[in-house]
C-alpha cells in the first residue's frame, strides 16, 4: 500500500493503550509487532487494515477452519455492533485488527461517541492524536461523533492532549481529566472555548487549575450578551486545593448554569468566595464544601439563597459551622434531601430540631463525629423525617439505645445505619433489626451479628 493508504486505512494500536509488558495486551499473538518498549514507554503504532485473503496455504487452511468454527461470523452487522458497544476503547483498537469485516464494523462512527483510556502508564497524548485523526477521516480536521473523552487518571494526559481535543471535538460534551495533575489553566479556557455544547467537567485531583474560563480571543469574537457564558452544568473540582475565592468568582461569573459543584477539599475557599457564587449560580441543586475548613455559618447563610432549588449539601468536617449555620439551611431549604454534617462539632441537638421540623423530606442524614447530638435529637429526626432511608452516626457519644429505638419505631424505611463507635446495645440493634427489616446495620459491637 501506498504512504497514502496507510494514512487514510489505518488503525490505532492496542499499544496505544496498553503497555507492552501488561497482561491484557500479552494475550494473543504477534504482540510484539504492534508496539515497541524504549526505556519503558509505551509507544504508539500505526497499522493497515487486515488483508482479505492470507498468502501463505497453511494459514488458508487454518483460517478456513477457524471461519468454520466461529459462529460469531454468522451474527448480523447490528448484532455485531452491539456487541462491541460494551467494549472499552482498547479493546474495540483490538477488534479492528482480527479481519477486514471487524475493521469495517470497528469504526462505525455510533461506536466512537466515548473515549475511555485508564492508566498511568500510556502515552496519552499520542493516543489522542491518533484516535482522533482516524476519527476524522470522513470530517476531515473535526470529529462530530465524540461527545465524551474519560481520561481519568492518566498521569501522562498533558496540555498537548487537551489541546486536539479542543481542536477535534467541536461537539463535545463530557469531559473527565481527574487525577491528571500536569494540566493547566490554558488548556482547561481552550476546551471551554472551543466545544460550546460541554456540559460535565471533571477536573478533580488537577492542581494546576485554579479556574474555569474562556480563552480572550474566544470571548472578544462572541457577542457581548453571550461573551461570558459557558454551558457548564457539572463541574467537579475536588482537590484542587490551589483554587480561591477570586476563582471562584471568575468560575460563577462564566458558568452560570451550574447544576452540581464540588469543591470538596479546596482549603482555601472562603465565605466570600461561596458570596460570589450565589449572586451568579442561582441554579444549584448539589453543592460539596466539605473539608474547606474556612467556611462558616455566613456562608451558610449565603447557601441558604438556593432556597428550595438545593437538594443537596455536603459541608463534612467544616468545623466552623455551628447550630447558626444549620438553622439557615433548614429554614430557606425546605426540599433538601441530603446533608453531609460529619465532623461538625458545633452542631447539637437544637440544630438537629431546626432541621428535622423543617427539612421534612430528608432521605440521607450524616453527623457522625457530632458529640453534642445526643437521643433527643434522634426523637426529633424520628418523629418528623418518616422517609429517612440513611443515618450515620458513627462516634457519636451521646447516642444510646433509648435514641435508636425511637428512630427503629417510626423510621421503617431505613436501609443503612452506622452506630459504629457508639455506646449501643445488642437488644437496642436487636429491636432495630426487627422493625427494620432491609436496614444494614454498620456497628462495632462483636456481641451482635
Amino acid at each position: 500500500d501506498s504512504d497514502l493508504s496507510m494514512r487514510t486505512l489505518s488503525t490505532p494500536s492496542p499499544a496505544l493503550i496498553f503497555p507492552p509488558n501488561s497482561p491484557g495486551f500479552q494475550n494473543g499473538r504477534g504482540s510484539s509487532t504492534s508496539s515497541s518498549s524504549i526505556t519503558g514507554e509505551t509507544v504508539a503504532m500505526v497499522h493497515s487494515p487486515p488483508p482479505t485473503h492470507l498468502t501463505h496455504p497453511l494459514i488458508q487452511l487454518a483460517s478456513k477452519h477457524q471461519k468454520e468454527q466461529a459462529n460469531i461470523d454468522r451474527l448480523p452487522d447490528h448484532s455485531m455492533i452491539q456487541i462491541f458497544s460494551f467494549l472499552p476503547t482498547n479493546q474495540l483498537c483490538r477488534c479492528a485488527r482480527v479481519c477486514r469485516r471487524w475493521y469495517n464494523l470497528a469504526w462505525d462512527p455510533r461506536l466512537w461517541r466515548t473515549i475511555r483510556l485508564t492508566g498511568e502508564t500510556i502515552n496519552v497524548d499520542r493516543a489522542l492524536k491518533v484516535l482522533t485523526r482516524r476519527l476524522c477521516q470522513d470530517t476531515p480536521n473535526v470529529c462530530l461523533m465524540l461527545e465524551t473523552v474519560i481520561v481519568s487518571g492518566c498521569r501522562r494526559l498533558t496540555d498537548r492532549g487537551l489541546y486536539t481535543i479542543a481542536q477535534c471535538c467541536p461537539e463535545l460534551r463530557r469531559l473527565e481529566v481527574s487525577g491528571c495533575y500536569n494540566i493547566s489553566n490554558e488548556a482547561v479556557f481552550d476546551v471551554v472555548s472551543l466545544c460550546p455544547n460541554l456540559e460535565h467537567l471533571d477536573v478533580s485531583g488537577c492542581s494546576k487549575v485554579t479556574c474555569i474560563s474562556l480563552t480572550r480571543e474566544a470571548s472578544i469574537k462572541l457577542s457581548p450578551l453571550h461573551g461570558k457564558q459557558i454551558s457548564i452544568r457539572y463541574l467537579d473540582m475536588t482537590d484542587c486545593f490551589v483554587l480561591e475565592d477570586e476563582g471562584l468568582h471568575t468560575i460563577a461569573a462564566h458558568c452560570t448554569q451550574l447544576t452540581h459543584l464540588y469543591l470538596r477539599r479546596c482549603v482555601r475557599i472562603t465565605d466570600e468566595g461561596l458570596r460570589y457564587l450565589m449572586i451568579y449560580c442561582m441554579s444549584i441543586k448539589e453543592l460539596s464544601v466539605s473539608d474547606c475548613r474556612f467556611v462558616s455559618d455566613f456562608g451558610m447563610r449565603e447557601v441558604a439563597k438556593l432556597e428550595s432549588r438545593l437538594r443537596y449539601l455536603s459541608i463534612a468536617h467544616c468545623s466552623r459551622i455551628t447550630d447558626v449555620g444549620i438553622r439557615y439551611i433548614a429554614k430557606y431549604c425546605s426540599k433538601l434531601r441530603y446533608l453531609n454534617a460529619r465532623g461538625c462539632e458545633g452542631i447539637t441537638d437544637h440544630g438537629v430540631e431546626y432541621l428535622a421540623k423543617n427539612c421534612t423530606k430528608l432521605k440521607s442524614l450524616d453527623i457522625g463525629k457530632c458529640p453534642l447530638v445526643s437521643d433527643t435529637g434522634l426523637e426529633f429526626l424520628a418523629l418528623n423525617c418518616f422517609n429517612l432511608k440513611r443515618l450515620s452516626l458513627k462516634s457519636c457519644e451521646s447516642i444510646t439505645g433509648q435514641g435508636l429505638q425511637i428512630v427503629a419505631a417510626n423510621c421503617f424505611d431505613l436501609q443503612m445505619l452506622n452506630v459504629q463507635d457508639c455506646d449501643v446495645s445488642v437488644d437496642a440493634l436487636r429491636f432495630l433489626k426487627r422493625h427494620c427489616k432491609r436496614c444494614i446495620i454498620e456497628h462495632t459491637n462483636p456481641a451482635f451479628f
